[in-house]
């Protein structure tokens, strides 16, 4: 029982130490991943979404209207995108800006009288906007509208299908 109860500590004690090699990646790595990602990324298992590029079109099409997104190459190596969230007949949330990569991130930042700005996931397939998003975001919406937990799923990975791209009025989603 006595042995049992100490290989059982020992066990416990070696779960919970960092490996050496989980602190800080002088060459570059992203560290915010876990082992298993980062194996996995390795392998070829999954794709590295921080090598991937956001440029394309994601879309969504649902039973109260359709989410798209745009993403196309903009000037010093940011991005510019359109998107529209429809939630039935009238409420809808619209805008356009540009958009610039932190790691696994993409950085929305809206034109517009107040500078709506939101962090949204972006892991190589889908942009998703997080549950909660500034409310000077609150101009983009109509109606009872809001880009809270939107998700765009990837449907197209080049800057032509997103230039192609229409809302809901067949204007252009991206300008060119």
């Amino acid at each position: 029982m006595r042995r049992t109860s100490l290989a059982l500590l020992i066990l416990l004690a070696a779960c919970q130490r960092t490996p050496a090699g989980d602190a800080a990646a002088p060459d570059g790595r992203d560290t915010s991943a876990s082992g298993l990602e980062r194996a996995a990324i390795a392998s070829g298992a999954i794709a590295d979404a921080s090598k991937i590029s956001p440029v394309g079109l994601y879309q969504r099409s649902h039973e109260a209207g359709r989410d798209a997104l745009c993403v196309i190459p903009g000037k010093d190596g940011q991005y510019r995108f359109g998107l529209e969230a429809v939630f039935g007949e009238e409420p809808n949330c619209r805008g356009h800006g540009a958009a610039r990569r932190a790691g696994d991130k993409l950085i929305l930042s809206f034109k517009g009288g107040d500078r709506c700005i939101i962090v949204a996931q972006y892991d190589g397939d889908q942009i998703a906007l997080p549950g909660v998003v500034d409310m000077a975001c609150a101009d983009l919406c109509e109606g009872r509208g809001s880009l809270e937990g939107v998700s765009f799923p990837r449907i197209a990975n080049d800057a032509a299908a997103a230039l192609r791209a229409r809302d809901r009025g067949n204007d252009p989603l991206c300008d060119a």
